[in-house]
């Protein structure tokens, strides 16, 4: 069974029945059936229009549905409306999906499972088993998104920057069970940056390939953290970094900055350095003062002070690191990391060890907890 086809026919599907005039809830839920129809029979009969087959199967079970559920006039009036059998229009109705899917009365957690089943194509199964969360409590959220956006029209002008924040949202949660959300976010990216001509599309599907081109280096085999500095480089995938640092530069080239293009910069300079000593700091800098115009975000600026460090001693990231609040995550990390590389190792011990009992992450904490026996060993 090709699982990469069902998913790639599913926003179209939903699309036209959603055109035509159903409930985006029911029709939701008429192509998850058209989808397991097509798993039992496929296999020993494949369609010659694979996408007219669902939809056909799965406007039957709206309707089904539907007749079920409304007046008797109503049933008739859907049952004369059936299109006859024929070729399915070659209509793109994925962008509108993104925009109903980011719809900004739902949480962010509602937004990305609802753009995973209804534009990704995955199961309610396969979501709750990434998030780790039970099937049921995953359903719950899936219908509770679906009530919300019943009412939207199907042609209402999305917001760019939600669907951004919530396909940027899915990619950060990277891999967990038998789904890699962040190659799925890849892919569901590729999907948007086809259907709507927008640099700050392209630029953060650069930085998604740019990022996901050193992942295999991030994780020692016995699943330790490795710092980037301490990666190997030999081990990027050098394709991703190509094509993520071909598709920034065109976006880049239309002068028309987001902040998502500019992350991506930074990550392009990172990629490009041969080795970590080689890293372009000061550049990566004057990024990082675009991307504070841009966001004003203290995590930027958290960042920022870590670069400076790199570029112009641990001393100015140091100074940098006083003007943020010491609330925000990560912060005694980096102090610990700054202090370290200015001589002071006893109080980067100590901000190690209390970096580690705020880690998010089991990984992060047994990291820092490592850095803080490593000094303290050498004192």
């Amino acid at each position: 069974m090709n699982e990469a086809l069902l998913r790639s026919l599913t926003p179209g599907v939903l699309g036209i029945l959603v055109r035509r005039g159903a409930d985006f809830a029911a029709a939701e839920d008429a192509v998850q059936e058209a989808l397991i129809e097509a798993v039992r029979v496929w296999p020993d009969e494949r369609p010659r229009d694979p996408k007219g087959w669902l939809v056909t199967v799965a406007w039957r079970r709206f309707l089904d549905a539907t007749r079920a559920e409304t007046a008797r006039r109503r049933r008739e009036d859907l049952a004369d409306e059936e299109p006859a059998p024929g070729p399915v229009p070659a209509v793109d109705d994925t962008l509108q999906l993104y925009f109903l899917c980011a719809h900004p009365s739902l949480t962010p957690s509602s937004a990305v499972a609802l753009t995973l089943r209804a534009v990704g194509g995955l199961t309610t199964r396969q979501i709750a088993r990434a998030y780790l969360v039970p099937e049921a409590t995953m359903a719950q959220r899936i219908s509770r998104a679906k009530r919300t956006v019943s009412g939207v029209a199907f042609d209402q002008p999305g917001d760019v920057a939600t669907v951004l924040r919530v396909l940027y949202l899915v990619f950060n949660e990277g891999y967990s069970g038998d789904v890699d959300l962040a190659a799925e976010a890849i892919r569901i990216t590729r999907q948007l940056a086809a259907a709507i001509d927008h640099p700050e599309v392209a630029g953060l599907l650069a930085l998604m390939l740019l990022h996901h081109a050193r992942r295999a280096t991030r994780t020692a085999p016995d699943g330790s953290l490795v710092p980037l500095a301490e990666q190997d480089r030999g081990r990027w995938d050098t394709a991703a970094i190509t094509e993520g640092v071909g598709i920034l530069q065109a976006a880049l080239a239309r002068d028309r900055l987001g902040e998502f293009q500019a992350q991506a910069a930074i990550a392009a300079l990172h990629a490009d350095a041969p080795t970590a000593g080689e890293t372009d700091w000061v550049q990566i800098v004057e990024w990082y003062d675009e991307l504070t115009g841009l966001t004003d975000s203290p995590v930027v600026r958290l960042n920022r002070a870590v670069a400076v460090g790199e570029a112009d001693g641990p001393r100015a990231g140091l100074r940098e690191l006083a003007a943020l609040s010491d609330t925000l995550p990560r912060h005694t990390a980096v102090a610990a990391y700054l202090h370290e590389r200015d001589g002071d190792l006893p109080k980067a011990a100590r901000l190690y060890a209390e970096a580690a009992h705020k880690a998010p992450t089991l990984a992060e904490r047994d990291h820092l907890t490592r850095q803080a026996a490593r000094l303290n060993a050498g004192l």
